[in-house]
């Protein structure tokens, strides 16, 4: 009996949590609003059921989709604070984002065959980038989404979980020694610089496709990515030499001939020479955080209105003002134990394949919340990715589910992990 309000007690948490603001999204906006409450009763509801499936059958880890909802939930309640049209949007797309995730992880539990395709992945990957080449439109300076209608969509949030994938089977599966008679390329392939060459042709090409694409925080995520499989799966220091060699001259190169990244650097650097034009947009984001202090000015008593693309990039700065420096460091540290269990999971299961994308997995999304959060607080130049479960964005959602499904599934296949957050 204990055992079972155990279990319950993590997802009743998130409900208490989705109920108090939705009653402050109501109290700001001046009284009870009927719409509030159907989107985060339909978003409990789903949280609920979600739940239930994870609880009944044994899938693994229950605690990735309690932290998935928990921001899922706090990035909703901000959406609704800021416009009731994103936080609808928000709450369709977490709906669709929860069944993908169930079907990914069932999927990927009872399927045998996500080591053996990584052609497949290749080649899913090089499709969705010509794509975008030929028929994307251009967003804030960069070509890197696809409209289908009314809808949008960004391929690289696919692409980085075929990026994983990808790097996974071919460190996991090379690894037998060369047989005589193999072709020589075949020989050279199982070979430790076959791998560390064939993982390394794969990231270049993506990271060309990127650079292209002018997509620098996607660029930079998948450099990241690429070199945690390298430190550790690749034991060659010279591959991880050569490539701190490209990464340095190829930055430089960067800063010297393109203006784009010229401007973020030195936007970077000296935001408060021109917060008009150039700096507004970190200015005003340091202004939003410096605003709030340690508890915030309460839902609905700030004004993140002021911070151009507050919704998407810039949704960190706003729960630091209405929240606090203390909600931000609680949405740091969901993302924290998040990250810990992808890792836990990785080192938990015996799988070499699964092992490996449960690492990948962890490092993506571990890179992508230092990557958006270090930007609007200034720590590192901004690069315009969505904070995962909490901006605003269908792709981000949609995929980062998916991809946690994935997780979900590793768990599922491993041992269980049920020590208690």
């Amino acid at each position: 009996m204990v055992k079972s309000r155990m279990a319950i007690r993590p997802l009743i948490y998130v409900l208490i949590v989705t109920i108090l603001g939705g009653v402050l999204v109501s109290l700001a906006e001046g009284g009870f609003q009927s719409e509030t409450a159907l989107l985060l009763g339909t978003m409990s509801v789903c949280l609920i059921i979600v739940y239930t499936v994870l609880s009944t059958f044994p899938l693994g880890d229950h605690y990735i989709f309690l932290i998935t909802a928990m921001l899922g939930v706090i990035g909703v309640i901000m959406l609704l604070r800021l416009q009731t049209g994103y936080g609808q949007k928000q709450v369709i797309w977490f709906s669709v984002g929860s069944g993908l995730f169930l079907l990914a992880a069932l999927l990927y539990k009872n399927l045998n065959i996500w080591n053996k395709m990584s052609k497949l992945y290749v080649l899913l990957a090089l499709a969705l980038f010509v794509m975008t080449a030929i028929g994307g439109s251009e967003s804030h300076g960069a070509k890197s989404w696809l409209k289908f209608g009314s809808l949008t969509f960004q391929p690289s949030e696919l692409i980085k979980l075929l990026f994983i994938l990808t790097l996974s089977s071919i460190y996991t599966n090379a690894v037998k020694e060369p047989k005589a008679g193999e072709l020589r390329i075949r020989r050279f392939y199982n070979t430790k610089t076959g791998r560390n060459a064939a993982a390394t042709a794969v990231a270049y090409l993506f990271l060309i496709f990127l650079v292209l694409q002018r997509d620098w925080g996607m660029a930079v995520m998948f450099f990241a990515i690429y070199i945690a499989y390298l430190a550790i799966y690749g034991g060659e220091k010279r591959f991880l030499l050569l490539n701190f060699i490209f990464a340095v001259g190829g930055g430089a190169v960067g800063v010297m001939t393109m203006s784009h990244i010229q401007t973020r650097i030195e936007t970077w650097l000296h935001p408060f020479d021109d917060v008009a034009h150039k700096g507004y947009q970190i200015t005003q984001s340091l202004f939003a955080i410096g605003e709030g202090g340690f508890t915030g000015r309460g839902i609905g008593a700030g004004s993140p209105y002021f911070i151009p693309e507050v919704h998407t990039d810039f949704i960190f700065s706003a729960i630091c003002e209405e929240m606090g420096i203390l909600g931000g460091l609680a949405v740091i540290m969901l993302y924290f134990v998040l990250v810990y269990r992808a890792f836990k999971i990785a080192l938990t299961t015996t799988n070499e394949f699964n092992k490996a994308a449960a690492m990948g997995i962890g490092v993506m999304l571990g890179m992508q919340t230092f990557i958006i959060i270090g930007g609007v607080t200034k720590l590192i130049p901004l690069t315009g990715i969505t904070l995962p479960f909490v901006s605003y964005g269908g792709s981000s959602m949609v995929t980062t589910f998916l991809t946690l499904g994935i997780l979900q599934g590793i768990s599922a296949r491993g041992e269980e992990i049920a020590d208690e957050i």
